[in-house]
């Protein structure tokens, strides 16, 4: 085992559908909250294709017609069915023993999520994962994914050039967010968005299981 990160200093994660498996209840809860105020159900499809961006502009771009001041009301809902249901959720198998290989290795540690700060902290303290982390942004202190602000301001806290970055994620939003901001990045897709997406867009390498991404991770990162 080296002292030393081989390629990338920092390792940056997406949450939802990369380390956390909530994809299904994320969007169970979108249509919950459309069917709240009356509005269409959308599909599976179209629900998880938001997972990543912050909430608001999630259910915006859900729910088209909906009017842009009733958008707070349907984020209430859906926080009300996503806190009443989040103790289901776990870690995907593997991603504790990932995370600690890597601190084990010295890499800087991080997340980017389209989670509010309060949602992401919840988890953290679920997942026992408070300290894992070296440094976290959230959709509603920063800019929602792709835009770069959030993965720029974890580089600059961390003091971390793009080019010894990596950004993990299960969207084509973290791969834009990576590509936007200059680091490599690498797609799982076990998540929300199906791997077909990906193709687009210039990814080290596409993880279909935890096992895969560690693997790859150890040999490469």
């Amino acid at each position: 085992m080296t002292d030393r990160p081989r390629q990338f200093d920092l390792v940056v994660f997406d949450w939802d559908g990369t380390l956390f498996d909530s994809t299904a209840l994320i969007v169970r809860c979108i249509q919950a909250a459309c069917e709240d105020l009356d509005m269409p159900r959308p599909s599976d499809s179209v629900a998880a294709y938001v997972i990543g961006m912050g909430l608001h502009e999630a259910l915006a771009h859900v729910v088209p017609e909906l009017p842009p001041q009733r958008v707070p009301e349907m984020a209430l809902r859906y926080r009300h069915h996503y806190f009443a249901r989040q103790h289901e959720l776990t870690l995907f198998e593997g991603s504790l023993e990932l995370l600690a290989r890597l601190k084990a290795r010295h890499h800087w540690l991080a997340v980017a999520t389209g989670k509010s700060r309060q949602g992401l902290n919840e988890a953290l303290a679920h997942a026992q994962l408070h300290g894992v982390f070296d440094a976290t942004r959230t959709a509603d202190e920063t800019a929602s994914k792709p835009h770069p602000q959030m993965l720029l301001e974890l580089m600059r806290e961390l003091g971390v050039d793009p080019e010894r970055t990596v950004m993990i994620g299960d969207t084509t939003h973290d791969l834009q967010l990576a590509a936007n901001a200059g680091t490599a990045a690498v797609a799982v897709s076990y998540g929300a968005h199906e791997p077909e997406a990906f193709g687009s867009f210039d990814t080290r390498f596409v993880a279909h299981s935890m096992a895969d991404l560690s693997a790859w991770l150890y040999e490469h990162a």
